[in-house]
């Protein structure tokens, strides 16, 4: 019987199944994912047992103590990776995206708990909004009830993603000078010449190389990533088996948990220190779930059960194996457990999987980054989209840059992985820690099953992750302090920056005028229409624009059609192209004013630069809206009465049967794009490219309207005017605020606005610049914004 390759769509809404895992396409995706998702993970070996046995552990080096750490070695990998994040985790993703804000945005769309403004109810007509595992099972939950009452328990909710979302950061920049300078110290163990400076020094140039090498984009050079992790785990394996049966066949005997409760038993307290060693074996689990998005779920399963985990456990094993017969071996446990006929080659694969981990880690930190400016939790940043093939390969030179001299000045100052790895193990299960934790409310809110059940998933996993978080926190002086202080910083410019962001919109939406009122003006000042087309950009998604108010009463005059143009992103991971544009009237028909709302999902890749494609989509979209409102002419949506309190008609893009047709001169190739919809089509627009002047990047389109006899000569005259303001020109009108705190605002609302934000927004990247408004058809208008 045929079976059918499930989609990137499909095999998200699935429940998971085992015979879905050997399907063509998902064993490709599985190959591919090892050297994206596993590359950090699968270099743990070189520094775990060196990073255990370190301090008063030292006393207890014995094979008993031996085969106890790697029976927690062992057990550790089964119960969080294997059982939390492979079986569990994988299923709660937000439209087939993990990780922490995957995790908040599901939380969002099921209970009030969002901070994030300009929500609006058509957001929920989202395909992509209700998504979650059918169930007919309805819990009415006083939790949910109680955190969307008490807004201090919401911001508590953000700061707690926030913090989880700057300890990733924290990660891209320990991964790097942890993993390179391990797999550089295997030339100071073979060869004796070579000191800690010099070994130092060669680190730190991999490291510049890697960092200088990202604007170039992991796609140029991505296919090589997996065979070079799966040349290091079969290198692994195979030194790890033979390890385990020439040295100590017996080790086998360590995979049961009697050995840690006599490691415990032996090495109390010291023994509990060092599992802030342990844990250094599962750091890069998180991966699994926050780069779902380029893979799909049983990709990532079939690539850790079959792969990932027995070659970690093997390698573990054989080394445990080895270091109970060489105890003097311990400081640098990895590579004196490689036979010297393959030490050469061992050395060169180790340095090659430590660059693809530390690679996977720098691109997933730019990832993360994008998600907090999608949704208003960072300053504007410039993103540049390295591959045009592969969706969501992204590099963002001011952060690279910064981790770069981040990561060199960590590798300089601390100059041992010990140290670097205790400041890594804080990071890397401090991320975990606030997974679970948002994870058992995702189980309450969005799966709606019992509080007990959420509750056991969260105290069984807290009490494993809660013990090695309580060891890593013990040597917090000695380098764990690193992550705290990188996150608190980029969390405080965070929530600085959102927090100013919503004050301004709040601002915005209370000196918002009507459009009544503004109408009555205009009577009152003589206000002339010169021709063209004027895209006023505001954050509101109604009314109208204190900045367009202000412009109006100081220069009386505005263009033949107006477009309200609002850009907002929504708590989805990707808004479908039909779904993106949402259209209305903001007035009677004879002033040919409009709005047009804009939806990106926090992981979408907006407009190109140099293409004027965004403004023609616009400008089709109203054509289309006129369409649908002559159809429904004799309902309120073509009443005058209907404008009165600012009320907004908005129709989707997707409801409309226009057929549109662009012609490109540069080419000659025409694309047909026909809507699904039966209605019969009563219009079209052909857009045709004209090549005047190639040295304009943005391309100048034409826009022609074919006439048909079922056309009334209202919605003809109106298309026309559109047509001919669109042939005069755009301009585009954006405010160019200033937000300042109120006299008599408290000292830590001053400090956030007047130095915090100002000094943000003054810093980041002109909001015309991420619009990619020519600056030649920009006018600003300056307004002071008292909050």
């Amino acid at each position: 019987m045929e079976t059918e390759t499930p989609t990137w769509t499909h095999h998200r809404t699935c429940k998971f199944s085992w015979k879905c895992l050997f399907k063509n396409r998902n064993l490709i995706l599985a190959y591919q994912s090892l050297g994206v998702v596993y590359g950090d993970l699968s270099v743990s070996p070189l520094y775990v047992y060196s990073s255990t046995f370190k301090g008063k552990l030292q006393n207890h080096q014995n094979e008993d103590a031996i085969f106890g750490v790697f029976s927690l070695i062992f057990w550790t990998l089964t119960l969080i990776p294997l059982i939390k994040y492979v079986f569990i985790l994988l299923i709660a993703d937000d439209n087939g995206e993990g990780g922490t804000f995957a995790l908040y945005s599901l939380l969002c769309r099921h209970a009030n708990l969002s901070l994030i403004p300009n929500r609006q109810a058509e957001d929920e007509e989202l395909s992509t909004y209700n998504y979650g595992p059918p169930t007919s099972i309805t819990v009415s939950s006083p939790l949910k009830g109680f955190l969307e009452k008490h807004e201090k328990l919401r911001i508590a909710l953000l700061l707690v993603v926030l913090f989880g979302a700057c300890m990733v950061i924290g990660d891209g920049v320990l991964t790097p000078a942890i993993s390179v300078l391990s797999a550089a110290a295997g030339l100071q163990y073979n060869d004796g010449k070579l000191n800690n400076g010099e070994v130092l020094v060669l680190a730190c140039v991999i490291l510049v190389c890697l960092f200088a090498l990202q604007h170039y984009g992991t796609h140029k050079v991505g296919f090589l990533f997996a065979p070079i992790v799966i040349i290091w785990l079969v290198s692994i394996f195979i030194s790890g088996l033979y390890n385990t049966l020439y040295w100590n066949p017996m080790v086998f005997s360590a995979l049961s948990p009697y050995y840690i409760v006599k490691f415990f038993r032996e090495t109390g307290k010291e023994g509990w220190i060092s599992l802030g060693g342990i844990l250094l074996s599962i750091t890069g689990a998180e991966a699994m779930f926050a780069d779902l998005g380029h893979f799909t779920a049983s990709s990532i399963r079939l690539a850790f059960v079959f792969t990932i985990y027995p070659c970690l456990v093997v390698q573990y094993m054989g080394q445990a194996a080895f270091l109970s017969k060489n105890l003097s071996s311990l400081p640098r446990s990895f590579y004196p457990s490689i036979p010297d006929s393959i030490y050469w080659p061992m050395f060169v694969i180790a340095t090659l999987a430590a660059i693809v981990g530390s690679q996977a880690v720098i691109t997933a930190t730019f990832s993360i980054i994008k998600q907090c400016h999608a949704l208003g939790c960072f300053p504007r940043i410039k993103i540049v989209h390295t591959s045009k093939q592969i969706y969501g390969r992204i590099y963002i030179p001011e952060i690279n840059w910064i981790m770069m001299i981040i990561c060199l000045a960590i590798t300089i100052g601390f100059k041992d992985t010990t140290l670097i790895g205790n400041a890594y193990g804080i990071a890397c299960m401090s991320v975990m820690f606030i997974t679970t934790f948002l994870m058992a409310l995702v189980i309450i809110f969005v799966w709606k099953r019992s509080i007990l059940l959420a509750a056991a998933f969260l105290l069984f996993f807290w009490f494993i992750e809660g013990v090695y978080l309580s060891a890593a926190f013990i040597k917090v002086y000695q380098g764990g302090w690193v992550p705290l202080v990188l996150s608190s910083i980029f969390m405080a410019l965070m929530y600085v920056w959102h927090y100013g962001t919503r004050q301004k919109y709040e601002f915005e939406v209370h000196n918002k005028v009507s459009m009544k009122w503004l109408l009555s003006l205009t009577h009152c000042l003589g206000v002339a229409r010169v021709p063209g087309i004027g895209f006023i950009y505001s954050d509101l998604a109604s009314g109208v624009p204190a900045i367009f108010s202000h412009f109006i009463t100081n220069f009386p005059a505005f263009h033949e059609v107006l477009v309200f143009v609002c850009v907002k992103s929504v708590l989805v991971p990707y808004v479908s192209p039909e779904e993106r544009y949402l259209v209305g009237r903001i007035c009677p028909r004879p002033y040919k004013m409009y709005r047009c709302i804009v939806r990106y999902g926090y992981k979408d890749i907006q407009q190109d630069n140099g293409d004027s494609s965004f403004e023609n989509q616009i400008i089709q979209s109203i054509a289309e809206f006129i369409r649908i409102e002559e159809q429904f002419s004799s309902s309120e949506i073509n009443s005058e009465s209907s404008f009165v309190d600012e009320r907004v008609s908005i129709i989707s893009n997707r409801a409309s049967p226009l057929s549109l047709t662009w012609i490109d001169s540069s080419d000659q190739q025409v694309d047909t794009i026909q809507s699904s919809t039966s209605l019969n089509t009563s219009s079209s627009i052909r857009l045709a490219y004209e090549d005047e002047n190639p040295s304009i990047p943005r391309r100048q389109v034409r826009f022609q309207l074919q006439t048909n006899p079922s056309m009334s000569s209202s919605m003809r005259e109106e298309l026309m005017d559109l047509i001919q303001a669109k042939e005069a020109g755009i301009t585009y009108i954006m405010g160019h605020s200033y937000v300042k705190a109120h006299r008599s605002s408290s000292f830590l609302k001053k400090l956030a606005i007047n130095i915090g934000y100002s000094f943000l927004r003054q810093n980041c990247r002109d909001s015309s610049w991420v619009l990619d408004v020519p600056h030649i058809s920009l006018i600003q208008v300056g307004m002071i914004y008292y909050v």
